[in-house]
């Protein structure tokens, strides 16, 4: 057991590219809330996909206003945009963002991006199924059980609903 926290603990995963291969894992989502933990979990979805050959795709899903009001509104945005289009734009700045301080990282630089409607939880574990994802990753802000229990959280509601693997990732301390 402590081979593994060793190896979860070491750059890069301990995982090289097999050159012997002959096939690709099934594809890695990515969920993004496009908060500061999407970029954590992204940098280790992409990494991944990188080692494994698999393809990332990058998805945000468009929730209720009610639940984040402002959240699709930014200093860029023209009040009359409709929500999809401030949110498409978003998250391919987020990506265009993402990729520019990663150069290097072949997995960002393959990776697809979807915009998806409805509750995130289910909403990503559906499209995770239909993608045939072999893993869904996905940020946590990491907050108190008290607020996950006021708040909830998508993390917590992924792992509950998902039949494949979740890792959860939370960005380094700073």
């Amino acid at each position: 057991m402590s081979e593994v926290v060793e190896l979860a603990e070491r750059p890069g995963f301990g995982l090289e590219p097999d050159p012997r291969a002959k096939t690709a894992l099934a594809p890695i989502l990515a969920a993004v809330d496009l908060g500061e933990m999407s970029h954590a979990a992204v940098l280790w979805a992409s990494e991944l996909a990188e080692k494994t050959g698999a393809s990332l795709l990058i998805m945000h899903v468009i929730h209720d206003p009610a639940e984040s009001p402002g959240k699709y509104v930014d200093h860029k945005s023209d009040p009359l945009e409709p929500m999809a289009d401030t949110a498409e734009r978003m998250l391919s700045e987020f990506l265009d963002e993402m990729r520019a301080a990663h150069p290097g990282l072949r997995g960002l630089a393959k990776a697809t991006t979807k915009l998806a409607r409805g509750l995130p939880a289910q909403t990503i574990v559906n499209e995770a199924r239909a993608l045939g994802a072999s893993l869904i990753v996905i940020g946590s802000r990491g907050r108190s059980s008290f607020a996950n229990l006021l708040f909830g959280s998508n993390a917590q509601g992924v792992t509950k609903l998902s039949p494949i693997p979740v890792t959860v990732v939370k960005a380094p301390a700073a």
